[in-house]
């Protein structure tokens, strides 16, 4: 089946319900996106564009995204994004990997040209909005009859494209087929209660295409999704307003900003019967803030990855003050139980270095009991089981007889009940001569002092170092002694001496990734403590 089909069956069925609601264009119906599509397609194939040809695709989260995302799918191209902000020598290095036949992006886009070789080398390239030189016109679509042939796929035919910066330097290509989106689809549909008639303010590009699928409206929030730690809630608090979405799921970033502008307003959001939260650490108070201002909403964590969306799932009702108080004593973030359609176990930390092949005797043999940490791996048909070229396999992926795994990278355990609960990345993990320290489990306990906003767990010249960022309103000279005892500092190092802490340090910003803006970019803090 070929993912455009979602796009017609809906068409057929709900004609004249919105699809997507864009804040500068504003609703598009099923049917009209179904049209825009085709029209598109016909474009796509008057450039002799064909099967198998990459469209590198640079297009802010919008209506026409989807117009040319559901044209590129409907020809059984191949849809690629990547990031430009990561630099022109990931351009180039993206587009060797897989060498795009045609660009289509914004007029604004088209810039990125003037510096990059493999940009000027796309044979065939389309503007989106204002005419561009070398360039043809996105919108003379609108002339042309609509091309309604959906191109023949199987499960394994490529789809979508992206790239992740993988450790070496070296970008990783990640490849999603249509049986992929398919089977990412109906795992998402089963877990987020995607249901027809919906409204969701969506976050997530790759969300709207479940949306789509399940016949819920997609709300685009007027905002620079690019960064989402710094849009403009007024914006979309009226367009909460105003739309009334019954759902979102979004980073904890994006989520903070609109706790933050609720709570200084005392204001609610009666209309969420939902809310997600996921793409970085959901700690248990954000979700205690959101439940807060959305008190109708069911308001749950999600734990997944680029290449397995979603792993687990845990509400804020299922959270119990026994487990509130595991995450004080540094017994990492609850994540909840696996996805039903998700296989999940422990391995014993060996990150760094290649596993398997197993027989699955060997590998029930060596996956770890309850309550001991390690690696977490999984598998099922929403994993993702290589990348382009095999380039990233070796470290990340493992068979056990025909099936293949993959290594999330994470450390975590399962306990008696089977509930994961993750402990940081493999590759933060402190051994030194106080013993093992999983950073992120300090980080997490850190995080219920009131007067925190984020904290980082880092070994620092041999020395094991808790750097704390401030909520905004907090003073730093108030913080600083942890030896005297009506200090702030003093009583957060008492609940923290199992992680035996040589030093704190107080920053302004605790430096965090592009994408979610709620990560920690552990190689850029350790260059600012010097």
């Amino acid at each position: 089946m070929n993912i455009a089909e979602i796009l017609q069956i809906q068409a057929k069925t709900r004609p004249d319900a919105a699809a997507i609601i864009d804040p500068k264009f504003g609703a598009l119906t099923f049917a009209e996106l179904l049209q825009a599509a085709n029209r598109a397609a016909a474009l796509l194939q008057k450039s002799r564009l064909k099967a198998g040809d990459a469209a590198l695709i640079f297009q802010p989260m919008s209506a026409q995204l989807y117009v040319a995302l559901m044209a590129v799918f409907q020809l059984g191209m191949v849809a690629m994004f990547l990031d430009p902000s990561a630099g022109r020598e990931h351009l180039e290095r993206c587009c060797a990997l897989y060498p795009p036949q045609a660009l289509i992006a914004s007029s604004k886009a088209h810039l990125l040209r003037v510096r990059s070789p493999s940009l000027q080398q796309i044979p065939v390239k389309y503007s989106i909005g204002f005419p561009v030189p070398g360039a043809k016109r996105w919108e003379s679509a609108r002339k042309l009859q609509p091309f309604t042939q959906i191109a023949p796929c199987t499960a394994d035919t490529p789809a979508l494209l992206t790239f992740t910066s993988g450790s070496t330097g070296q970008p990783k290509a990640v490849v999603r087929s249509h049986g992929f989106l398919i089977a990412q689809h109906q795992v998402l549909q089963n877990n987020l209660e995607l249901t027809v008639g919906k409204v969701d303010l969506t976050t997530l590009p790759i969300f709207v295409l479940a949306n789509l699928a399940s016949g819920v409206t997609s709300l685009i929030p007027d905002a620079d999704l690019r960064f989402p730690g710094k849009v403009s809630a007024d914006r979309i608090i009226q367009q909460i307003q105003t739309d009334q979405p019954h759902s979102t799921a979004a980073s904890p970033a994006f989520l903070t900003r609109l706790v933050d502008h609720c709570q200084t307003r005392n204001l609610t959001l009666p209309s969420f019967e939902n809310i997600f939260s996921g793409g970085a650490p959901v700690f248990p108070q954000l979700l205690e803030q959101l439940q807060q201002i959305a008190p109708q909403a069911q308001v749950t964590a999600v734990y997944g990855s680029t290449e397995a969306e979603p792993i687990t799932h845990i509400s804020l009702q299922q959270i119990q003050p026994s487990d509130l108080e595991q995450m004080a004593q540094g017994h990492g973030l609850l994540a909840g139980l696996p996805v039903s359609e998700i296989q999940l176990r422990i391995l014993p930390h060996t990150w760094g270095k290649p596993v398997g092949p197993y027989s699955q005797p060997e590998f029930d043999q060596i996956c770890l009991p309850p309550d001991q940490a390690g690696e977490i791996v999984v598998s099922g048909a929403h994993v993702l089981s290589g990348y382009l070229h095999g380039r990233g396999n070796e470290e990340t992926k493992f068979q056990v007889n025909e099936a293949t795994w993959h290594r999330t990278g994470d450390e975590g355990y399962l306990d008696a009940q089977g509930r994961l609960w993750l402990l940081g990345r493999s590759s933060a993990r402190i051994q030194d001569n106080l013993g093992i320290l999983y950073p992120f489990a300090v980080e997490t306990a850190a995080s219920q002092h009131p007067a925190i906003y984020r904290t980082a767990m880092v070994q620092h010249n041999g020395q094991r170092v808790l750097v704390i960022e401030l909520k905004p309103e907090i003073s730093g000279k108030d913080w600083m002694n942890a030896e005297n005892e009506r200090s702030p500092l003093h009583s957060l190092h008492q609940t923290l001496t199992w992680a035996k802490i040589h030093s704190y340090k107080i920053v302004k910003k605790i430096p965090v990734d592009k994408r979610h803006n709620a990560k920690i970019d552990y190689p850029t803090l350790q260059q600012l403590l010097g």
